[in-house]
């Protein structure tokens, strides 16, 4: 019997959710391993050894071991590509170089916007114990709303992101935007029609329900 992928990691982590939920994608086993944070799991040397950064997660397949969520999703979806699931497009250069363009937006543009506004009201307080830093949140939130036009333009003619077809890059999108949807921010979605339904079309996902029902929306 070949055993699961096995994941190291904690269900609340965004970067952790980001793996689970292309893993549900496509239909994989798969084994998560707890790693707790909050206990400093991630620096024992176990841990260190799978990720050399004391991170979360890791991903294990065999004799394979990797790290950095965005490029273990990439595995995954590569590893278990079918003609009814792929969602990177490789077998279309043009298809494949809009996810890598928005796969792109999101870490560079969307990410660092958006951000903010989770750490300071949710991981912060409860993992340094620290009040919001409100001249943070505003400043993020003025920069979010500059990529939210962006975004809204642009799916004014398109269904997702990369094209008419659900993707990679639309899915990169999920475990942040739910923690900001957890935040007192999350109706600065409102003004924004085309993103708020393109974001209610991923919640409505089977996997992101099941992934994100281990992820709690109160703090």
């Amino acid at each position: 019997m070949v055993s699961p992928v096995k994941v190291f990691g904690h269900p609340l982590s965004t970067n952790v959710a980001r793996v689970l939920v292309c893993l549900e994608e496509v239909g994989a086993e798969y084994e998560l391993v707890t790693v707790d944070f909050l206990a400093g799991e991630h620096n024992v040397p176990d841990h260190v050894a799978r990720n050399p950064f004391g991170k979360i997660p890791a991903l294990q397949d065999g004799d394979l071991v990797l790290f950095e969520s965005r490029a273990i999703a990439k595995y995954i979806l590569r590893k278990y590509k079918s003609s009814e699931v792929d969602l990177l497009r490789e077998s279309d250069i043009e298809a494949a170089a809009m996810v890598d363009v928005w796969t792109e937006v999101e870490a560079q543009q969307y990410y660092p916007a958006l951000s903010p506004v989770v750490f300071e009201c949710i991981i912060f307080p409860i993992m340094r114990g620290t009040a919001t830093d409100q001249k943070v949140v505003d400043e993020s939130l003025e920069k979010l709303k500059n990529v939210l036009e962006v975004y809204e333009a642009h799916l004014s003619k398109h269904r997702y992101l990369a094209g008419d077809s659900f993707s990679f890059a639309d899915l990169n999108h999920f475990p942040f935007t739910f923690y900001f949807m957890a935040t007192p921010y999350a109706s600065v979605f409102d003004a924004y029609p085309r993103v708020k339904a393109w974001w209610q079309g991923l919640i409505s996902r089977p996997s992101i329900k099941k992934i994100s029902a281990n992820m709690p929306t109160k703090f």
